[in-house]
């Protein structure tokens, strides 16, 4: 799929040829496109069961909004496949496949999925099979996302207490054990992690700071570009006022408490969560790249039912119509709507006048009431065909 490559669906009457005949139809649009502008590919839609004209009416509605549903969650999935690729765009484009095809070849080569969605069935039942399958296609995917969004934030918070500073970082390598009080009734061992730019101060103050520290007792453990860790001896009641004193110093004590085997496990518990990101990353991928090609899939699939509801609401019965495809850029897709409204806006008879340079103009009070409620459709500009614009993430 080239990048911003925007895609339009365009459904015309075949009493646009003389002959009435589909081919030509199809010819006359690729000429009202026209190479400079637009490719043109043909976009078959089988004929479904055709209900009521109440039916139809609802189900351009559903149609609408599932479309949107279809939207979102194509650019859900290709949202969540950026960001466990890390925004490399070659290996997000290498995910990105409809059916195993690349997104423009597997628009340009379309055919209904009659073995999945079975076109003797009703319109409401398909659907309604739409609706679930992209429904659980995005759940399925938010769920390993976040499941693997949890294992790396907590591997990242596993690692930054192996490689932060002294504030922050784990202190089971780094505090000896013979420099720790345990088991005392009356003293206590503090850590303390103190910015190198006040260690003059806390070394002049901290036997001040408050009652029954024992003096002299800091001892300097460690040392890095931010902070000096100390070691310092309280009596225990005083110990939460020593505490209070540090932090209105802005020096950071740190919660330790010496555990036999406790750097072991802090590296085992590294190493597991490295193991279960690995895991889950691949699954994620393997996830992200089925969902992105099953709701894509559904979202051509939708728009294909859209066309046609909207065909035979537009045009009536007997349904002779076609329908093409054109790849196009942003820019050059209101030039081809230019030309599709020039050249096709008489098909909405006296609901599209001429303006004094022969352009189409909308009058609204001329339309049918069952074609202004499918023009209101989305919030849809209404044109004289079946058109519709859309751009897969």
């Amino acid at each position: 799929m080239s990048k911003g490559t925007k895609y339009l669906l365009v459904s015309l009457p075949t009493s646009i040829s003389p002959s009435n005949d589909r081919d030509e139809a199809l010819t006359a649009l690729r000429a009202a496109v026209t190479t400079d502008y637009g490719t043109t590919s043909p976009f078959p839609i089988p004929a479904f069961k055709i209900g009521t004209l109440d039916a139809l009416v609802q189900q351009a509605d559903d149609l609408a909004k599932l479309d949107t549903t279809c939207e979102s969650v194509v650019n859900q999935v290709a949202d969540s496949l950026r960001s466990i690729l890390e925004g490399d765009e070659d290996k997000i484009a290498q995910q990105k496949t409809i059916n195993d095809k690349p997104v423009d070849q597997y628009l340009r080569s379309f055919s209904w999925n009659k073995v999945k969605y079975r076109v003797d069935k009703p319109i409401a039942e398909l659907i309604d099979a739409l609706q679930r399958e992209v429904t659980g296609i995005g759940n399925d995917v938010k769920a390993k996302f976040n499941q693997y969004n949890t294992v790396k934030t907590n591997l990242a918070a596993s690692q930054r207490k192996q490689t932060g500073n002294l504030s922050t970082r784990s202190l089971a390598s780094i505090v000896p054990p013979s420099l720790l009080i345990r088991d005392s009734e009356y003293l206590e061992t503090h850590l303390i992690a103190v910015p190198n730019q006040l260690v003059k101060d806390y070394l002049r103050s901290y036997e001040t700071l408050a009652p029954m520290i024992v003096p002299r007792s800091s001892t300097e453990i460690a040392k890095d570009d931010e902070f000096t860790l100390y070691a310092v001896t309280t009596f225990k009641k005083y110990s939460a006022e020593f505490i209070h004193k540090c932090r209105e110093k802005r020096w950071t004590p740190r919660d330790y408490k010496y555990k036999e085997g406790g750097k072991e496990e802090e590296r085992e518990e590294v190493e597991k969560l490295e193991k279960d990101e690995r895991k889950i990353w691949g699954e994620a991928l393997r996830l992200g790249r089925t969902g992105y090609s099953e709701s894509a899939m559904c979202w051509v699939h939708v728009l294909a039912l859209r066309v046609f509801v909207e065909t035979v609401l537009r045009y009536g019965l007997p349904l002779n119509f076609v329908c093409g495809i054109v790849s196009t850029t942003p820019k050059l897709a209101k030039r081809v709507k230019a030309n599709l409204d020039a050249r096709y806006g008489y098909l909405g008879g006296n609901a599209f006048n001429r303006d004094s340079q022969g352009r189409p103009k909308k009058d609204d009070s001329a339309m049918s009431s069952e074609i202004q409620a499918v023009a209101q459709m989305g919030g849809e500009d209404y044109t004289a065909y079946v058109y519709y614009e859309f751009e897969i993430a």
